[in-house]
């Protein structure tokens, strides 16, 4: 079973080994953000407000969390997309590799390419700005692996809809994550919300970090509540978006739509 997972993100791992834009591009977005978001707060940090200056963490803080979901979601959906244009589903399929065997080489590419993406922004925040996410202590570790884990579960929905739409779905590989930041309490407090809104935050995973990670910041304490609720998400949202990728895959299979989804 590793053997067949290692293979297939070695597949896709190789083609970075001499592709040094590939490389770039993973780092870009990221950095480009740290950048843009850096200045923003390094203004606010120089304002003599006690809550400016507080603000200006915040800000970098969401701005550092946040890449690992786009990152998490769009490296799973890219590695799949890039199977589906080079016409290789149908071919990945006559093989030995099975449904759940393909998620978790894509969770690893994933993984993979969010670490690089992430990472040398995370430099950039420290050296440029001051700003330490590290100080956040142990529970930074599980802010990025409840992050991670909804853009695993979110990348699986998208990729259900291009199995289910074709090329008609594939601009969600880039956009559905930016339609979901309005309501992900990133850079503001649920609170601030209208009190409709607020049980539809309450019910992504990512409001649960940003609400932890402002308590970290703001407070200097560690809230298990919130912590626990992004985890128990995820855990409802892999189930299910699992459950519906290999519905629309075994589905795919049955009408011969892999050989011919590319087109």
């Amino acid at each position: 079973m590793m053997r067949r997972i290692w293979g297939l993100m070695y597949r896709h791992l190789a083609l970075y080994r001499r592709s040094v834009p590939r490389l770039i591009e993973l780092m870009y977005w990221p950095v480009l953000q740290m950048v843009v978001w850096g200045f923003i707060t390094a203004y606010l940090a120089g304002v003599q407000n006690n809550v400016a200056s507080a603000a200006a963490g915040v800000l970098l803080g969401g701005v550092l969390l946040w890449e690992a979901a786009l990152r998490s979601q769009m490296g799973f959906s890219l590695s799949f997309l890039e199977e589906m244009w080079s016409r290789n589903l149908g071919h990945i399929f006559v093989s030995p590799l099975r449904p759940r065997e393909l998620v978790l080489a894509l969770m690893g590419l994933a993984l993979a390419r969010t670490l690089v993406a992430v990472l040398p922004a995370m430099l950039l925040a420290f050296f440029l700005y001051g700003f330490n996410i590290l100080k956040l202590g142990p529970a930074v570790v599980g802010f990025f692996a409840a992050l991670v884990i909804m853009g695993w579960a979110v990348a699986l929905g998208v990729t259900s809809l291009i199995l289910r739409y074709g090329q008609g779905a594939e601009a969600l590989a880039w956009s559905v994550l930016f339609g979901i930041t309005p309501f992900a309490a990133v850079f503001y407090p649920v609170s601030v919300l209208p009190s409709w809104l607020q049980p539809v935050a309450y019910a992504l995973p990512a409001s649960h970090v940003f609400e932890g990670m402002r308590a970290a910041l703001l407070e200097n304490r560690f809230d298990a509540g919130h912590m626990l609720a992004a985890f128990a998400l995820d855990a409802a949202w892999l189930a299910l978006m699992g459950w519906v990728f290999l519905s629309q895959l075994e589905a795919s299979r049955d009408r011969g739509a892999l050989l011919n989804i590319g087109e």
